[in-house]
């Protein structure tokens, strides 16, 4: 399972490292599974005319679907929270309006919190980071390179695939 307590994925931290052979990119890919013992469904090689380009950068189509829902729950969760907090702290300090009208700036603080949060959970579920690591392979597969895709279940798993396909001579892109 991933790191990250916030997405219904497996793998949220990814890599893209280009080379400019196909030789070269299934060298490191082979290498990579051995000496980082992934999972040979953890790294794939995408070529230049590779017709499944789209499933193999992000193929956890279910796990998309669980990120949103996961997102959006647990985001707009702590969003209601903070505003609860939010309510208390001016409670405390006796601003005004609150204290003259508790229900309403209760109802209103922990509502504006709430859909801050589900607009997090919206920015996190978009996944924003993908799109280097996705534009990268699409730029490598029109300049005719290769590319190989690492799936990585945590950070530290992500940094040494980064290192270890920049040492091989990738040009690496990770997402967050």
């Amino acid at each position: 399972m991933s790191d990250n307590p916030v997405t219904g994925e497996i793998s949220n931290s990814k890599i893209a490292a280009v080379f400019d052979t196909a030789a070269a990119a299934r060298d490191a890919a082979t290498a990579a599974i051995s000496a980082m013992d992934l999972h040979p469904t953890q790294v794939k090689v995408i070529t230049p005319d590779e017709p499944d380009a789209s499933i193999k950068l992000e193929p956890e189509g279910r796990g998309i679907w669980r990120t949103i829902v996961i997102a959006h729950l647990r985001l707009g969760l702590f969003g209601a929270a903070a505003g609860a907090i939010a309510f208390a702290i001016m409670m405390w300090i006796g601003v005004p309006f609150v204290v003259q009208s508790p229900v309403a700036a209760a109802l209103v603080t922990i509502a504006f919190a709430t859909v801050g949060g589900l607009m997090l959970g919206g920015l996190v579920a978009m996944r924003p980071d993908h799109d280097r690591y996705v534009d990268a392979t699409r730029t490598a597969m029109a300049a005719r390179r290769t590319t190989v895709i690492v799936h990585a279940r945590s950070r530290e798993e992500q940094q040494q695939a980064k290192d270890f396909m920049s040492g091989r001579g990738g040009d690496v892109t990770g997402t967050l």
